[in-house]
């Protein structure tokens, strides 16, 4: 693809670098960027810049915030006994639009894969297992996707869970094998969480 403009070439291969984005929907949209008015690209500048310097994580779920602790688990009205158990915010927005569920977040920030050099000290499983121990926690619901990768996460926290008076749970298989749940349509996601079942149970099945 040739430039005319070294700043134009520059501004494309940043946008490309954005998951799903190539360089023509780059040049396409840099070119649409450089035909609004100089105010809304200082605006999208501004508020990327805000976002890098400024974002949280909370302190509790690791959950994408403003503030220290995010609003889910400041809130009073939340169930701090139960806590689900999900891979990144994609997966807490999916959830929290089905309005289904009352309880607590913890974000793991990936799955254990080894393959792409991700392993257990890479993700908040400690911190997860240590909130465990406070005894707080009754239950755990396990939803990440159901893929190999997934599996692979949820046994190994349930495994660090071991002695533990902790129920554990699984959501329902109505998200289908090999789906991510921020796919999922919010009725299928809603009854897959009310009618999440026992981990061990999960464990025969597969």
């Amino acid at each position: 693809m040739d430039f005319s403009s070294k700043l134009l070439e520059n501004a494309v291969y940043e946008m490309s670098q954005l998951p799903g984005i190539g360089k023509r929907t780059a040049l396409r949209l840099v070119l649409h960027l450089l035909k609004q008015p100089k105010e809304q690209s200082v605006r999208l500048t501004q508020a990327l810049e805000n976002l890098r310097s400024s974002v949280k994580f909370c302190a509790n779920c690791h959950n994408i915030s403003d503030v220290e602790l995010c609003e889910i688990c400041a809130s009073p009205k939340r169930d701090k006994t139960l806590v689900c158990v999900v891979e990144d915010i994609r997966d807490v927005m999916a959830i929290e639009n089905t309005g289904q569920y009352r309880g607590l977040y913890h974000v793991l920030g990936g799955k254990i894969s080894p393959m792409e050099g991700v392993g257990p000290q890479n993700l908040t499983i400690t911190s997860l297992v240590n909130k465990a121990r406070e005894g707080i926690i009754q239950e755990l619901i396990f939803a990440l996707s159901s893929t190999m990768e997934g599996d692979t996460t949820n046994f190994y926290i349930f495994k660090q869970l071991h002695g533990l008076d902790i129920k554990t749970s699984t959501i329902a298989r109505g998200i289908a094998v090999g789906d991510e749940l921020e796919y999922a349509d919010e009725v299928t996601l809603g009854r897959s969480i009310l009618n999440r079942i026992p981990f061990e149970g999960s464990l025969k099945l597969n």
